[in-house]
């Protein structure tokens, strides 16, 4: 079976698709026309997402799911393109994504719409063709092209201090990918040649790169560096907290819940294999600035009075975990860092979609000025428990898969470092349930006793949400299935 045998491979479509949808847009002048077109094209690429699925670890259609073709020929550089299970794992929670964020947004009307649901669409063709990537430029490339647009939905449809948030936003990430593409460079000038050029940014090129131990040691924090500050991890966390608070609401549910998972597979696609030495050597310090940061995040978390803020540092304290599993290097570690990350593009989207429901409503995030909710909004109090209990990772829910087999390989690493994180848990029960205390149940006050219960359409997505929840809580093995392979191609570097 050869590659021309088709005429367009999954990958491609789940690039080249978005990219063309959000093109399209463009052109679109009726506002109306501009959600239905862009509502429509986000079903079509989950479908091609889930048809992908089908044929993850199937040999017999390898060619189907990946793809290359010359680019910068004389570079050494084709656009090469696939789908391991990673990669199937992302680009599905990214194809899940933007409908559920599209519908949950529906009635919000954005000033000069095709512009915003355009950049919606470059922004997903982004994504996905970090997820995709197989040479380290084109990686590069998508990896800007992904959040080049964030910038602009955010400086333009944001809040008010929308242009300070997103200046530190910028500033931050322009540094670390200027950082990364030093480290590129540098790597791809020790590269072995090829037919056609000196060096090579292909994946197995860059993997066997050579390179002396001292050189493998700075040119790892040149891309660790670049990936802390995208998940984030302390210290290189404190961007989050404002553009999550200042950005559209659509806009911070992809930041959230998808584009912050970049980080974590760049050092799983990447920095594991190509450093093994310095990721042995320096897995203590990484690690242990991850435990500090889940610390350090949920304290502030228990402080926050902003339901945004609440939300940001929550999700913070979650990354840091996934950060110290992958550099545990175990092979239980690491599946419980993929399929997390799905788990919890899941759940953060769910809680950014009920926060957005009560500022609508009653026109403030303020913890102190809400309460009362249940009693007027019963359905929505329904799943917000749901999706509150998920969050602090409750057995039976979609988020303890994950995390149990997070903290057992960190178990595997350090016992101390274990016992450290898993305070944690105790801090994620504090401050999640005592926000729904304090929102949900008590008094009805002059904010809350005019809430209304959420209509039809959130109702739709809430309820996809929880059976994600549960379905991949009680049954994970179809994640686990899909990961397998991938974690003992990483792991055969150690």
């Amino acid at each position: 079976m050869n590659p021309q045998d088709y005429w367009i491979t999954f990958p491609e479509l789940l690039i080249w698709f978005p990219l063309v949808a959000g093109l399209f847009v463009f052109f679109i002048r009726t506002e109306k026309m501009v959600k239905i077109w862009s509502l429509l094209a986000s079903l079509i690429i989950l479908s091609i997402s889930i048809i992908s699925l089908f044929y993850a670890n199937n040999t017999q259609h390898f060619y189907l799911n990946n793809v290359s073709y010359f680019w910068l020929k004389y570079l050494g550089s084709n656009f090469t393109v696939g789908l391991d299970g990673m990669g199937h794992l992302l680009t599905a929670l990214t194809a899940v994504a933007f409908p559920i964020i599209f519908i949950a947004t529906y009635k919000i009307n954005y000033k000069n719409a095709n512009v915003f649901y355009g950049l919606m669409f470059l922004t997903q063709a982004g994504l996905m063709g970090v997820f995709t990537a197989l040479d380290m430029l084109v990686f590069y490339f998508f990896w800007e092209l992904a959040v080049i647009p964030v910038y602009f939905l955010s400086s333009r449809w944001g809040g008010e201090r929308r242009i300070q948030a997103t200046f530190k936003f910028f500033v931050y990430t322009f540094a670390g990918s200027l950082l990364m593409l030093v480290g590129i460079i540098y790597i791809y000038m020790h590269t072995a040649p090829i037919a056609f050029a000196d060096h090579s940014f292909s994946m197995n090129a860059v993997y066997t790169a050579v390179l002396s131990p001292i050189e493998k040691f700075w040119i790892f924090w040149l891309f660790f560096i670049a990936f802390a500050i995208k998940m984030p991890v302390f210290p290189f966390h404190s961007w989050q907290p404002d553009a999550y608070v200042q950005s559209p609401t659509a806009t911070t549910m992809v930041l959230s819940g998808v584009m912050v998972k970049m980080g974590i597979f760049a050092l799983i696609r990447w920095i594991l294999p190509i450093f093994p030495d310095a990721v042995s050597r320096f897995d203590n310090i990484v690690i242990g600035l991850s435990v500090m940061g889940m610390i350090y995040a949920s304290l502030i978390a228990i402080k926050q009075d902003d339901l945004k803020r609440f939300v940001a540092w929550s999700s913070i304290a979650h990354i840091g975990l996934m950060c110290a599993a992958v550099f545990t290097k175990s092979e239980i570690g690491l599946q419980g860092v993929m399929v997390q990350m799905f788990s919890h593009g899941i759940n953060i989207i769910g809680m950014w979609i009920v926060v957005d429901l009560i500022e609508k409503q009653t026109c403030t995030c303020k913890i102190s000025e809400l309460g009362g909710i249940a009693h007027k909004a019963p359905t929505l109090t329904i799943f917000l428990v749901v999706i509150a209990l998920a969050n602090i990772a409750l057995p039976l829910t979609n988020a303890f898969v994950g995390e149990f087999m997070m903290f057992s390989g960190l178990f595997s690493f350090s016992i101390i470092y274990t016992a450290v994180a898993l305070l944690s848990i105790i801090l994620a029960a504090v401050y999640t349930l005592n926000m729904v205390q304090k929102v949900f149940y008590g008094e009805v006050n002059i904010l809350t006793e005019k809430m209304q219960d959420i209509s039809v359409n959130h109702k739709l997505i809430l309820s996809a949400l929880v059976i994600f929840i549960f379905l991949f809580g009680v049954y994970p093995q179809p994640l686990l299935n899909l990961t397998k392979d991938t974690v003992s191609a990483i792991l055969r570097f150690y």
